[in-house]
């Protein structure tokens, strides 16, 4: 019901910013929350961060808090993800995700119905 497609992923130097962006397709009407999450080699899939689509509630992990800023453009059903002061930590794939039908716990990956092919981001030293 719902297509999503990741871009601004690439190769940045530690302490650089990189701006993510995922726009929305389809059934984009029934959209609560969407949200970002990174997978790393060898790790499980974790949350980064979310935004509530009515309200604009944010949440983000602890591991980028103070770091990203995810916000969302209610017009063009897209949601970005400003990540700043970067790390080789943050290296994963970026996966973005829709939720429906809410309310959902959005910091975890059950609350999505919804993902988008990721789009990489490297982080070098």
């Amino acid at each position: 019901q719902v297509q999503l497609v990741e871009s601004g992923g690439g190769l940045v130097q530690a302490g650089g910013s990189l701006r993510l962006s995922c726009a929305a397709s389809g059934r984009t009407f029934s959209i609560y929350a969407m949200g970002w999450f990174r997978q790393a080699p060898g790790k499980e899939r974790e949350f980064v961060a979310a935004v509530r689509w009515s309200g604009g509630s944010v949440y983000y992990a602890d591991s980028v808090k103070g770091r990203v800023t995810i916000s969302r453009d209610i017009g063009k059903n897209t949601v970005y993800l400003e990540m700043n002061s970067l790390k080789p930590e943050d290296t994963a794939v970026y996966y973005c995700a829709a939720g429906i039908s809410g309310p959902h716990v959005v910091t975890t990956t059950g609350g999505y119905a919804y993902w988008g092919q990721g789009t990489q981001v490297t982080v070098s030293s």
